[in-house]
């Protein structure tokens, strides 16, 4: 037998759907950019979720690709390995975009070798530049051209893809000039494809994030680097004393001030700078000092936007100078 419709009880149901339907909606707060700074975001975006219903994405389209991302206003946070760059400030701009420039975390990028390699222990800025430099491209192939007494076996290289802001850094403090590489290695935004390679060629070397480094230092060898007073190898002493140098550098988080007004966002980013410090160590970064992050929370706090740099790298810049800086749009 048909029952009569009822348009009270339709009105009913229709309302407790809509009302389970928002108590089912999670707010969401949407991250992307550096593989490099992936490891310590999603560490805080794991702990941060177990405190309440906030649901945070983290990508991994490079730093480039993160800004691009970013600067259209599709994303409210981009992880960066390097600052941001003059066109990227002026995509911002034309959107409409203002941002907070927080440092989190020291990196060391890490000059990594097969553990049978046995004889390149150690390796000069200006060996660097040999094989990496645009000019090296199809001429320096074998690790005899590079030092005396080295094989006549041919390298095979390894580093950041062009999107990555390892890329751009490495190429500034290495080639001396952001982008400026040669062209035939196995680059790749994804640090597990790096490590993957070094780890089954003798005569790989490479370039990446001390994190991935030392999780996988039973497959890699770290390089000493010489940049004319010894070989240095990537530690947290040496980054925090300033001897790995040109290598060492800060990595950041970019939050969008108007993303940054939810509250979702903003207890994000205040959950990520009180408890950052202790993740960034637990997932093998280097943490900055205890003053940087008071000076980082603070300007957070206080809403100062900008950046402090002037759209190009820097190379060997230590965070307290950078902090001391007034921000500029």
């Amino acid at each position: 037998m048909l029952q009569k419709f009822s348009p009270l009880k339709a009105g009913v149901a229709i309302a407790i759907a809509l009302l389970s339907t928002k108590a089912m909606a999670v707010e969401t707060v949407t991250i992307d950019g550096s593989s490099t700074v992936f490891p310590v975001t999603e560490a805080v975006a794991e702990e941060f979720q177990q405190k309440g219903k906030v649901r945070v994405t983290v990508g991994i389209s490079g730093t480039g690709g993160g800004f691009k991302k970013f600067c259209r206003g599709e994303s409210d946070i981009s992880n960066a390995s390097r600052p941001i760059m003059k066109e990227e400030m002026e995509l911002c701009k034309q959107n409409g975009v203002t941002y907070y420039e927080l440092p989190i975390a020291f990196d060391a990028l890490t000059v990594a070798i097969n553990p049978k390699n046995t004889w390149a222990k150690t390796i000069t800025l200006a060996e660097l530049k040999a094989m990496w430099e645009p000019a090296a491209q199809g001429k320096i192939t074998k690790w005899s051209q590079i030092r005396a007494g080295w094989p006549e076996q041919s390298i095979t290289l390894y580093g950041a893809g062009s999107d990555s802001g390892t890329f751009d850094y490495f190429t500034e403090a290495v080639v001396g000039k952001a982008k400026a590489s040669r062209g035939d290695y196995t680059g790749s935004e994804d640090d597990n494809v790096l490590v993957q390679g070094i780890s089954k060629d003798v005569n790989a070397l490479g370039y990446l994030p001390f994190s991935y480094y030392i999780a996988q230092k039973d497959k890699l060898h770290a390089v000493g680097v010489d940049a004319g007073k010894g070989a240095v190898l990537p530690s947290t002493e040496n980054v925090t004393n300033g001897t790995y140098t040109p290598l060492s550098r800060p990595l950041f988080i970019y939050v969008s001030e108007k993303a940054a007004k939810r509250p979702e966002v903003k207890s994000f980013v205040d959950f990520y700078l009180a408890e950052g410090p202790k993740l960034v160590t637990e997932v093998k970064y280097l943490p900055l000092p205890a003053s940087a992050y008071k000076t980082v929370t603070k300007r957070f706090a206080t809403g100062e936007t900008g950046t402090g740099f002037a759209g190009t790298p820097e190379v060997g810049l230590h965070v307290e100078e950078l902090l001391k800086r007034k921000p500029v749009h």
